[in-house]
């Protein structure tokens, strides 16, 4: 799972905090606050072996605490940039003929995926397209140091706390530091999963026995997948469709009020849910094959005489990967192109 997902949930949270250095913060000097992470994973069944190798030498992050401190709260505007700047940067030529490359070579792990989880080959694709250019960028920072400084710090220190605790556990496993390498809130391999994540979700797409996000593509599809699946992915059904808007249509009349208890303002643009066919009969005309009783909301992000879609519920999943409108957007549109 993305981490910007994590911080939206969280990033509020770092307004309530004064910057003050992450000693005193946490009370205790790293070393001796690093022994009481150790005694927790011990204690959740973490080998003495697991917790040596992982711990080695280390020393808290400056770095990454300068940059979880400047990590912004949650907004309160009320203006949106435009998307289509935005799907022009990352639906781009390099990333579709990416996504067709890997869609081609896995194209028979992917037939299996498909079938076993119900989630289209070229949404999962470009899941990771998105997350690190198809393995190319999955991020350098020492996980264990990471996690340690982060929790450490005492911003966020339980969540950070369980999240350096679940990656012993992934440790443990059998992978070695310098396999679990990632960004330097914690997410980590081909799909950037939170060590947590991984845990409960990583799959083993090659039948291995191990589920390897880090180098093996099948396991890193078959992850994401899953993921899905567990979000709630509706098979057969797309995650939305382009759609005509006739001429002076109030898209705003029909504004929705759900609120989303993570990413507030994510639901903000979007319409009322209503039948493929209700829309139909105001005049919205879906310009791909969608069912007439496939429940969707209007989206038009950049105001009157723009692109337009209905969105079903499966959107709400890829929100849940990342609860971005643009980030959202790009992953259904760059899924569309690696298909076609």
């Amino acid at each position: 799972m993305n981490f910007r997902r994590f911080f939206a949930t969280l990033g509020a949270l770092a307004l309530t905090f004064p910057a003050v250095p992450a000693a005193a913060q946490s009370g205790l000097d790293f070393d001796s606050y690093l022994q009481i992470l150790i005694a927790r994973a011990r204690a959740e069944g973490v080998s003495d072996a697991t917790l040596a190798r992982m711990t080695a030498g280390l020393e808290p992050s400056d770095r990454v605490v300068s940059l979880d401190r400047s990590q912004p709260g949650s907004s309160s505007g009320t203006g949106y940039p435009p998307l289509a700047p935005y799907i022009a940067s990352h639906v781009d030529a390099a990333r579709i003929r990416g996504g067709r490359d890997v869609r081609a070579s896995w194209s028979g792990t992917l037939r299996s995926i498909e079938r076993d989880y119900g989630v289209p080959g070229e949404i999962l694709v470009a899941i990771w397209g998105h997350e690190t250019a198809y393995g190319a960028v999955k991020g350098g920072f020492d996980l264990s140091q990471a996690l340690a400084t982060l929790a450490w710090e005492g911003r966020r220190r339980e969540l950070f706390a369980s999240e350096w605790v679940a990656l012993m556990k992934v440790a443990d496993k059998g992978y070695s530091r310098s396999d679990l390498k990632g960004s330097w809130a914690g997410a980590f391999g081909n799909p950037q999963f939170l060590p947590s994540v991984y845990l409960r979700l990583a799959a083993d797409g090659n039948g291995d026995g191990r589920a390897d996000i880090m180098h093996n593509g099948a396991d890193t599809l078959a992850s994401i997948a899953n993921y899905f699946r567990d979000a709630g992915w509706r098979a057969g059904q797309p995650w939305g469709v382009r759609a005509s808007v006739p001429a002076g249509f109030n898209v705003s009349a029909y504004r929705t009020r759900i609120v989303a208890p993570t990413c507030a303002r994510v639901h903000e643009r979007h319409s009322v849910y209503k039948t493929v066919r209700e829309w139909h009969n105001l005049g919205v005309q879906p310009q791909r094959s969608i069912g007439d009783d496939v429940l969707a909301t209007l989206f038009q992000p950049d105001g009157p005489g723009t692109p337009a879609w209905l969105l079903t519920s499966n959107y709400r999943v890829i929100l849940e990967y990342n609860c971005s409108n643009y980030y959202a957007m790009s992953v259904g549109l760059l899924a569309d192109e690696i298909a076609n």
